[in-house]
């Protein structure tokens, strides 16, 4: 119940951030930058080492590359929602239908892995939850304040894009339950490649004019070592209670 809470809280949280602050263009690259330093050190961290440690290790780079994939796929559907890409996009080249499947397909397929987790309060859940946040956030901002002008109540068709994505890693980790223990590497694999393709676009994206930005560097830090301290309270022997 506690990992389902943080899932759907970390995505009304953003998009209530996004309802109110969206206009501020700044904050919501900082937040990603925040969250591709954390993504990307639990990538590191913490997926790839369970998916090559596992009986079937050496034979799973063919899946973490099947999620990067998988990811350009789903960009094609969300026109780059998860790594800030919203000013550029009106309502006529980005349908709420599209953005609705593959923000829900997304968001899916990273809770299925959830299902085998043994703590309640995991790195990995953290990783999504942090990576929820500044998707929501300009989710929010999109909805909300389309065309420049906030809207004071939400259509419906927002409100359903809103809970499909919140509900959206809920779910996987239901279904999750479902799954073959056997199977966790190779969905961690397939997930590992989404993390590692949206963390390292929004770090390269934040930097187009290689130019040193001491703020975006100190943020990048900022996420990893934060998702750092997260892993060495992870690996605690006396850390964490088995669900």
């Amino acid at each position: 119940m506690i990992t389902v809470f943080l899932l759907i809280l970390s995505v009304i949280a953003g998009v209530f951030l996004g309802k109110h602050f969206g206009k501020k263009e700044k904050l919501a690259k900082n937040l990603l930058v925040l969250s591709a330093g954390f993504l990307i050190t639990i990538c590191l961290n913490e997926v790839f080492p369970q998916v090559y440690t596992s009986s079937a290790g050496s034979s799973l780079g063919i899946f973490v590359i099947a999620g990067v994939l998988l990811q350009m796929i789903l960009e094609a559907l969300t026109k780059g929602f998860e790594h800030g890409h919203f000013h550029h996009h009106s309502e006529r080249n980005i349908l709420p239908a599209a953005l609705m499947v593959g923000l829900f397909i997304h968001a899916f397929i990273e809770g299925i892995p959830l299902a085998n987790e043994t703590h309640e309060i995991s790195p990995y859940l953290l990783g999504i939850v942090f990576h929820n946040l500044p998707i929501s956030f300009i989710l929010g901002a999109f909805l909300f304040n389309r065309n420049g002008e906030p809207k004071s109540a939400p259509s419906y068709p927002s409100l359903l894009i809103i809970a499909l994505f919140a509900l959206a890693s809920p779910a996987g980790m239901l279904l999750g339950n479902y799954f073959n223990p056997d199977l966790q590497p190779y969905f961690l694999a397939v997930v590992g490649g989404i993390f590692l393709h949206i963390s390292s676009v929004i770090i390269f994206e934040s930097n187009k004019n290689h130019n040193i930005d001491w703020i975006k560097i100190g943020l990048v830090v900022l996420g990893v070592s934060l998702a750092l301290i997260m892993h060495l309270f992870h690996s605690h022997p006396h850390t964490g209670h088995a669900h």
